[in-house]
């Protein structure tokens, strides 16, 4: 199995993915830094080659293009695969669900595990696949924005863009 990596630009700086030969998105982020997205893939997913980069990803690079010209919903349907244990896997699919802001208590109800606030709150801190598991949505209980691994002006715009 091959791998590729894209950098398209958007209003708060490059965004990178990471594709299979099926399509299927297993990383991304707003970095330029292929290797660093590699970093967050699980092992049993990973290719033994790195990330041949590409200009294009086809489908994958016009539904990002289409989000930032406003289509939200473009990304839903693009397939994302990440492993880990049972809930984070849950929580994933559940993320893909969030359609507007939540908090993380609802996000964990969201997931099936109501009392489980924290592991909630790890599933986005581990979530390889920002932007199409749409971890920016959760924020704390006091309408805060919390944590996002690309950085709190990433995700201020991201919610804002999506508002």
């Amino acid at each position: 199995m091959n791998w590729y990596s894209s950098t398209m630009d958007t209003p708060v700086g490059p965004f990178t993915t990471l594709l299979a030969d099926d399509e299927t998105v297993l990383a991304s982020g707003w970095t330029v830094d292929a290797n660093l997205l590699a970093s967050l893939v699980h092992p049993t997913l990973k290719p033994e080659a790195d990330p041949q980069p590409r200009a294009d990803l086809g489908q994958v690079t016009k539904a990002v293009l289409a989000y930032l010209d406003g289509d939200i919903a473009a990304v839903d349907e693009v397939a994302v695969r990440q492993r880990s244990g049972v809930f984070l896997e849950q929580a994933w699919q559940a993320l893909r669900d969030v359609r507007h802001p939540v908090t993380y208590t609802e996000f964990a109800a969201l997931a099936g595990r109501p009392a489980a606030v924290r592991a909630a709150a790890q599933a986005c801190a581990r979530n390889a696949a920002a932007l199409f598991v749409p971890c920016h949505r959760v924020l704390r209980t006091d309408g805060s924005l919390g944590g996002f691994r690309w950085g709190l002006p990433v995700k201020r715009w991201l919610l804002d863009h999506e508002a």
